[in-house]
């Protein structure tokens, strides 16, 4: 396992290197900082069990999926940052989500929310807002499934939630 983890170490740090502006590694602290987000997540190395190198079918980059232990993964994508399976079990299905996401992906639909709760306040609410939220919920419950602390952004989703059923109501 060890020799597992040193290999995923030594490859996670030169795409970190090569890609700050999305991924930074911490390798003492064995932390990753997703830099669109500005949020921190530990990385356990010891319940490591594989990783991949992958090229990105789109930017043909390369990125980098680490598997765990408990079935989590994690993979370092630019763009993106840090990447993972959205959470489904609070929404239910949902459809036109993406198998990968990241909190990137978040605080774009989050915006798009916003969007029409606020820059369309006299008008109804489409479907597709209600649909982002979802969306959002699942981004999040993915997030703090592989470690990421999103109480912030939960609370701001929150917000949103309210607004929506001040208005629907």
């Amino acid at each position: 396992m060890d020799s597992v983890a040193d290999g995923a170490k030594a490859k996670v740090r030169e795409w970190a290197d090569r890609h700050k502006h999305a991924v930074l590694y911490d390798e003492p602290e064995s932390t990753f900082l997703d830099i669109a987000s500005g949020k921190r997540i530990k990385v356990p190395w010891r319940d490591l069990t594989a990783f991949e190198e992958k090229i990105h079918p789109e930017t043909k980059d390369p990125y980098i999926v680490l598997l765990f232990e408990s079935g989590n993964q994690l993979a370092l994508v630019d763009p993106g940052g840090i990447a993972f399976a959205p959470f489904t079990e609070n929404t239910g299905p949902l459809q036109n989500v993406p198998p990968v996401v990241c909190l990137r992906d978040f605080m774009t639909l989050k915006q798009r929310v916003d969007h029409y709760l606020y820059d369309h306040a006299d008008e109804p609410l489409p479907r597709e807002c209600l649909d982002l939220v979802m969306t959002c919920i699942a981004t999040l419950d993915g997030a703090r499934a592989v470690g990421f602390d999103v109480g912030d952004l939960e609370g701001e989703l929150a917000k949103s939630l309210d607004e929506i059923e001040r208005r629907k109501s």
